[in-house]
């Protein structure tokens, strides 16, 4: 059995990568995929991954995290999500780095099913925007005690992936960009599902959607009904038109007015997240999408 673990990242999708696979969830179950509801399996995994500490989960322990999860089906692939995996939203970044747990916490994930191949999923967000974003998602009202111990400017994903890989040497890890997942949604479910790359899934626009003006979504519906693209590239080009014309400012503009924080260093930290993009693609092990 293949265990899947999208751990987020906290501030990125917003559960919804998980809420469309859901959407084919009998279909998917057919093939041996499983995909159970979050509600089923969070607390579950999060509370016996902590009493483990990274100690190799028996047969008993295996077959009771597996009947809390699943309904007595048999499972070629487990698919399991949650931005919280690795650590609550305040210890995301801290100093100069993101997750700095990561290690601790995928080893003991592991653990979980120590026999099975594992397989991690990361969508990642400029630390520009995933900063004030886990702040405004905290119980804090200071943004300068929140960031007290963080080093903003210094924050990359690389450092971050090169530690996962290390640790994890036989994991495949698949990561891409929040910001391009209007635009890869339909490939990052499929590569979640660990199935074919022109597999038939429904949700694969459900992100679209939530960003697009309604009248230009509908219209942008029929085009593809009208005009079937061959290849997911097209598919992708006609995305990006109907979005350049029809996104809602509300959902892809953020204004951050923050303390602290000046327009030099948030265009900083967004051209070396830029760059660090190019160090992550020759990461061993490490597979990122791009439209």
């Amino acid at each position: 059995m293949q265990v899947v673990f999208h751990l987020g990242a906290p501030c990125t999708d917003g559960d919804q990568l998980i809420l469309s696979l859901l959407k084919n969830r009998l279909r998917l179950a057919q093939a041996g995929i499983a995909v159970p509801p979050p509600g089923r399996y969070r607390a579950v995994v999060r509370d016996t991954a902590r009493a483990l500490k990274g100690r190799a989960a028996g047969e008993e322990v295996q077959d009771a995290l597996l009947d809390a999860i699943l309904d007595d089906a048999a499972v070629d692939r487990l698919v399991l999500s949650d931005p919280r995996f690795v650590c609550i939203n305040r210890l995301v970044v801290q100093g100069p780095q993101i997750w700095p747990m990561i290690e601790r916490a995928t080893t003991q994930l592991r653990a979980l099913f120590p026999t099975s191949p594992a397989e991690f999923f990361i969508g990642m967000r400029d630390p520009g925007t995933l900063i004030p974003a886990l702040f405004k998602a905290s119980r804090f009202s200071d943004f300068a005690e929140f960031t007290e111990n963080m080093q903003p400017h210094a924050v990359a994903w690389s450092e971050m992936l090169r530690r996962l890989s290390v640790a994890h040497p036989d994991a495949r890890i698949t990561v891409w960009c929040n910001e391009d997942t209007p635009l890869l949604w339909g490939q990052i479910m499929r590569e979640l599902a660990g199935v074919a790359p022109q597999a038939d899934l429904d949700g694969v626009d459900d992100l679209v959607q939530g960003i697009m003006e309604e009248e230009g979504f509908a219209r942008m519906q029929t085009w593809l009904t009208d005009n079937p693209p061959e290849t997911e590239t097209q598919r992708r080009r006609v995305l990006a038109a109907f979005l350049e014309r029809y996104a809602l400012d509300t959902e892809i503009q953020e204004t951050l007015n923050l303390p602290g924080w000046n327009e030099a260093l948030i265009n900083e930290m967004s051209e070396s997240y830029d760059a660090d993009l190019d160090v992550i693609a020759r990461i061993p092990g490490v597979t990122l999408l791009t439209p």
